[in-house]
């Protein structure tokens, strides 16, 4: 035990000493830059002569006289001067012991032994004849005549004119090798190594299976992958195989990420995570090698599970780019993914998990089983989904006692978990605000309003005529939709500016998996209901119905087109499935395509003309809720059933008239049963005796 303990004390303190790991420097370079810097000055300088002694001609003829020149140049670059080497030999004749006394740095001005001095006079031709003459008249003879020799001498300015071109390069490259590697002139030989984070025992995620809401279906699923990895002997002992992969499919922000990190913190093993555009690089073969460096990570590391987040950055179908040519990198990376997912090699004990929203257009080969074993579909979630989500968010809220979970969730159809999560935040700000000590029920509605629709501008100027067709147009969208049995049950109607719209009603539409063609009929009668009602008003139409236009033509020809909801283009569908984005034409002929068009007019003529016969028969009451929205600017679904009633197709009120007609019904039975019954004792044997219309 002792000896145990003493282990145990062994580890935890190589535990508390490990530190973790900080960047490595790249000092090591700046020691190599150091080094190649002073090699370079050690190399030219030498060459680079400093400002020598000047001699004018008369202390020239001495030294010649006195034979004590060695050598004369003619610098090329320094303005023609004329360099003197003395003879070293000549130490002690008069002319070199006068000039001794003359220039203190006699021999240090010198890079040579011999002492360097420079004529006063610049060379010409003339000159050249002078010192000729000079040395002939004091001794010289043809054959021991010093020649001027040419020479050239690099100055300062000479190597300054490439040297500092070529340092701001290197430091350019250094500069840009830092941005793209993260930093450190070392990343530079790190550009074909993966990006991948790497969370190990050392670093442990603590999301688990219980902060995952409403993905109860999902998390089934990803349970037995984690299940293998923590217990596979229940597994293997019955033939069975882990699947190899596990692809995330589903609309943005419904948890996809989510439900990785809790794999992260359940699986107890290395998970490596990364994105799919961590494979990009400019660099030709990066994308590839980074893939091979990742598997090569996890092989080491198995069992272990990777992650890409993103997929289809590198997982597009081969061969669709519009430019041809232009994808062969990212082919390249998506081919040697591939292969390691499963290629001739074996990659026993590395699971892939990947998460994308667009399925539709990811390689056929990378969604094929021993790869993508499971495709996992994250839906948005429903109404018991959505309060279990609430239930998560709203834990560290302060909440008033008006919030109910029920509510939310009914209020929200259609929002994904991220929204949520946003709602519960922007209702605390919303709040904090106000000043509020608890977040209330009307913070979370103004929080669903703020983002369906933006923020208000109450300020924005708008003229009363303007403000008028506003609230026919709004009135004319709630009137309708409140009088059709399919469309959307209004909850609020307002005129106030919020976002890009003049004004907005909300509804809250039904949570169904199909659609009628009734159903669309109606939807787009109270689509068109403010355009209908302008019209019916003022004689005329605006611009207001944009995004009313543009969502019925959708949905008509959608109708028509992918649905086949129309009787004369009959039971077809040019709704494409497989992702081809770059068809060079349409599947069906122009014939077809003038048909489509004139149904789809007819639909939407059709539907505008029951809209505006609808709003006719109503128009008072119309004008009533025009005027109530002009003068309130903000109307709810209570003010609507002061106007119209109620709304005979809602499920309340039908639940309300059911149990009303079973209550009659009731009473009615009741009725009957305590209706008289006229007996009489007849034959004294005893018997009760019926009367006839009693009798059945």
């Amino acid at each position: 035990m002792s000896e145990q303990n003493s282990n145990d004390k062994e580890k935890d303190k190589n535990r508390i000493s490990r530190k973790p790991q900080m960047p490595r420097s790249p000092s090591g370079f700046f020691w190599v830059y150091i080094i190649l810097v002073v090699g370079l000055i050690g190399f030219f300088v030498p060459n680079m002569m400093t400002d020598l002694p000047e001699v004018n001609y008369s202390e020239f003829t001495a030294l010649v006289k006195d034979h004590a020149i060695e050598k004369i140049y003619k610098v090329s670059n320094e303005n023609n001067a004329l360099e003197i080497v003395v003879d070293a030999t000549k130490d002690r004749t008069p002319s070199v012991t006068a000039l001794k006394a003359k220039f203190h740095n006699w021999h240090g001005a010198s890079p040579a032994h011999a002492p360097h001095l420079q004529l006063t006079s610049t060379w010409t031709e003339d000159l050249g004849k002078r010192i000729t003459q000079t040395q002939l008249d004091n001794g010289y003879t043809a054959d021991n005549l010093i020649e001027i020799s040419e020479i050239k001498r690099s100055s300062l300015s000479d190597h300054l004119s490439w040297i500092v071109p070529l340092g701001l390069t290197v430091l350019l490259m250094i500069f840009f090798m830092r941005r793209m590697g993260g930093g450190g002139g070392s990343q530079i030989f790190n550009i074909g190594k993966s990006k991948a984070t790497l969370f190990d025992k050392d670093t442990m995620v603590n999301t688990t299976f219980n902060d995952v809401a409403g993905l109860e279906e999902a998390k089934v699923e990803i349970k037995e992958i984690v299940d293998f990895l923590k217990s596979p002997k229940k597994y293997t002992d019955l033939g069975a195989k882990i699947p190899k992969g596990a692809l995330l499919v589903g609309p943005p922000g419904t948890g996809k990420t989510l439900i990785a990190k809790a794999v992260a913190g359940e699986a107890k093993v290395p998970f490596f995570s990364l994105s799919g555009s961590d494979f990009v690089e400019m660099f030709v073969g990066v994308g590839a090698s980074r893939v091979r460096d990742l598997f090569k990570q996890a092989k080491e590391k198995a069992p272990c599970i990777i992650f890409i987040d993103e997929i289809d950055a590198i997982g597009r179908a081969r061969g669709r780019s519009a430019a041809q040519g232009s994808n062969d990198e990212r082919e390249n990376t998506l081919n040697q993914l591939l292969t390691e997912m499963d290629g001739f090699g074996t990659n026993s004990g590395v699971i892939i998990l990947a998460a994308t929203n667009r399925a539709d257009i990811l390689d056929r080969a990378l969604l094929r089983a021993g790869r993508f074993d499971r495709q996992i579909y994250v839906d948005l979630p429903d109404l018991n989904e959505r309060r279990a989500i609430f239930q998560v968010h709203l834990k560290p809220l302060k909440l008033d006692t008006t919030v109910d979970l029920d509510f939310l969730a009914k209020q929200t159809p259609g929002f994904s978990g991220a929204d949520i999560a946003n709602i519960c935040n922007e209702a605390a700000l919303i709040a904090a605000r106000h000043n509020k000590k608890f977040v209330e029920r009307q913070d979370f509605l103004d929080a669903v309003d703020r983002i369906i629709g933006g923020l208000e501008k109450k300020n924005k100027i708008i003229s009363k005529d303007e403000k008028k067709v506003i609230a026919f147009h709004e009135a004319g969208h709630a009137t309708v939709s409140w009088m059709l049995e399919h469309a959307a049950p209004l909850v609020k109607v307002t005129i106030v500016p919020r976002g890009r719209s003049l004004g907005a009603a909300w509804y809250l539409p039904d949570e169904r998996q199909i659609t009628t063609t009734e159903q669309f009929i109606d939807e787009i009668c109270a689509t068109l209901g403010g355009r209908a009602a302008e019209e019916v008003v003022f004689g005329k139409i605006s611009t207001g119905a944009l995004s009313d236009l543009e969502r019925i033509t959708k949905q008509a020809y959608a109708m028509v087109m992918y649905y086949g909801l129309n009787d004369k283009v009959g039971n077809i569908s040019y709704y494409d499935t497989s992702g081809q984005e770059f068809m060079m034409q349409k599947p069906y002929s122009e014939k077809t395509a003038e048909l489509i068009d004139d149904e789809v007019n007819k639909l939407i003529s059709v539907a505008y003309e029951k809209t505006k016969k609808l709003l006719v028969e109503n128009r008072d009451k119309l004008e009533q809720l025009a005027n109530k929205l002009m003068e309130k600017e903000v109307i709810f679904k209570e003010d609507l059933e002061i106007i119209f009633g109620k709304r005979l197709f809602d499920k309340d009120v039908q639940l309300e008239k059911e149990e009303q007609e079973k209550i009659d019904k009731d009473k009615l039975e009741a009725e009957k049963k305590a209706s008289p019954v006229v007996t009489e004792l007849g034959n004294g044997n005893g018997e009760l005796k019926i009367p006839e219309e009693k009798k059945s």
